[in-house]
């Protein structure tokens, strides 16, 4: 494993994701990757990579002009990537998401197969609604 390449990887995921350039994101995504969020509320759970391709897709009804997201700390070990950051977007309601999370990135052969995103939830409920 390169962990410096595994790094590469994930930031590029994140431009692409930030620049709302989602269909690039996905390209550096596993067929068979899964996006997953702890708890039991709504959003919580694994979602196969066609459920999340179409929630992330769907930011731009919700936030017009993209979440950026700056990432701060980058820590990598053999296949896993973990990475805090801090989310940000005005959203269409007037609210404005500003959220801190850590996600860890399991790869495989150049692809995200894991993404395990943890975040202030009740953040997301009372922004998005």
């Amino acid at each position: 494993m390169d962990l410096e390449v595994n790094k590469q990887l994930v930031l590029g995921f994140w431009k692409a994701f930030s620049e709302s350039r989602f269909d690039d994101a996905l390209e550096m995504v596993a067929d068979d990757g899964t996006w997953w969020v702890p708890g039991s509320g709504e959003g919580a759970g694994e979602y196969a990579k066609d459920e999340f391709a179409a929630s992330i897709k769907g930011i731009g009804e919700y936030a017009p002009n993209g979440i950026r997201v700056t990432v701060s700390v980058l820590t990598a070990e053999g296949d896993r990537v973990a990475m805090e950051a801090e989310c940000y977007g005005k959203l269409a309601n007037g609210k404005v998401y500003n959220n801190f999370i850590h996600v860890l990135h399991i790869i495989r052969d150049g692809k995200l197969v894991k993404i395990r995103e943890y975040m202030d939830t009740q953040h997301v409920r009372e922004v998005f609604g």
